[in-house]
């Protein structure tokens, strides 16, 4: 798992804004269940293992161009030490439906994917180019 630290790198080398994380950066060698979806965690919510195995089926879809782990702007607080998500960002062509059911949104016990990401476009560095006739969705846990 990345570290906070290389997080903080990349951020400053990004403008001081928020990068964004592979599936594989953020999910493994992660035992912090809490790391995201912490209100979900302990109440039937699968664990991260689950959850990265279910994302990493729908990227090997050809009509998604990639995932990626929207990191929680709290993490990047003075006296915050820890690395928390706040959602994934799906960039595909698939109908939300479709991502839904594949991900099994309601087992994963969170909302309908909906479009854009969690923060404003400009708050992210990082951010993979978005190919002609697909979009960004958002999976994210309230």
């Amino acid at each position: 798992m990345i570290t906070r630290e290389e997080i903080l790198a990349r951020a400053a080398d990004g403008g001081n804004r928020i990068p964004l994380l592979t599936v594989a950066e953020f999910f493994d060698g992660n035992d912090v269940e809490d790391s995201i979806a912490p209100n979900q965690h302990g109440y039937g919510r699968p664990g991260l293992a689950e959850i990265a195995a279910r994302l990493r089926d729908l990227e090997a879809d050809d009509a998604v161009a990639w995932v990626r782990v929207q990191l929680h702007e709290e993490m990047f607080e003075d006296g915050y030490d820890d690395v928390s998500a706040e959602s994934v960002a799906i960039c595909t062509a698939l109908p939300a439906g479709v991502v839904d059911a594949r991900l099994g949104v309601e087992e994963l016990q969170a909302e309908p994917v909906w479009e854009g990401l969690s923060y404003d476009r400009d708050e992210f560095c990082e951010l993979p180019p978005v190919p002609d006739g697909q979009r960004v969705l958002t999976l994210v846990w309230d």
